[in-house]
């Protein structure tokens, strides 16, 4: 599964080289406010992206099937004063593009040679400190093969002798 966390953070990396970050969530942004918590700086524009959980079915042998649901978060943050007559409007427009950017990025993407990604659910809100969370949330069908093996003792040497009676 890691794979497909590290697959997804290089194609976001590599379609939107204007991100400042982009990076596995591991509580960044919860933990924005937390001196005595030791962690890399969030800078912005930023994405952070998650396995959530996989929900599998049994194939063949030990093989699996599985739904993965990726949660990609696009961080901004906001010192815009965006009301109507302060001639700043146009960040709201620079942010929504930024968001239609990393969703057209990701939906339809592979990551590995199994299923794509498809956007299920999108939440928008404000965290602490004027940042912007684009929360977005996909769904990938993977497949998960083991190969079963198996030990076969080696042959028992045989001596064959040639002596003559």
């Amino acid at each position: 599964m890691e794979l497909f966390l590290y697959q997804i953070i290089n194609h976001v990396k590599e379609g939107m080289p204007g991100l400042s970050l982009v990076d596995e969530n591991y509580g960044q942004l919860e933990n924005i406010d937390q001196s005595d918590t030791d962690m890399y700086p969030v800078t912005f524009p930023a994405v952070l992206i998650d396995l959530q959980e996989a929900s599998w079915s049994n194939l063949e042998g030990k093989s699996q099937k599985g739904t993965v649901k990726v949660n990609v978060q696009l961080l901004i943050d906001c010192y815009d004063d965006t009301h109507y007559n302060s001639g700043t409007m146009d960040a709201i427009k620079e942010r929504s593009a930024m968001v239609e950017e990393l969703h057209r990025l990701l939906q339809g993407y592979r990551p590995k040679e199994d299923g794509a990604l498809v956007r299920e659910t999108s939440k928008f809100y404000t965290a602490n400190h004027g940042i912007k969370v684009y929360e977005m949330v996909y769904s990938v069908v993977a497949t998960d093969i083991i190969k079963e093996t198996q030990t076969i003792a080696p042959p028992h040497k045989v001596m064959i002798s040639l002596k003559r009676l």
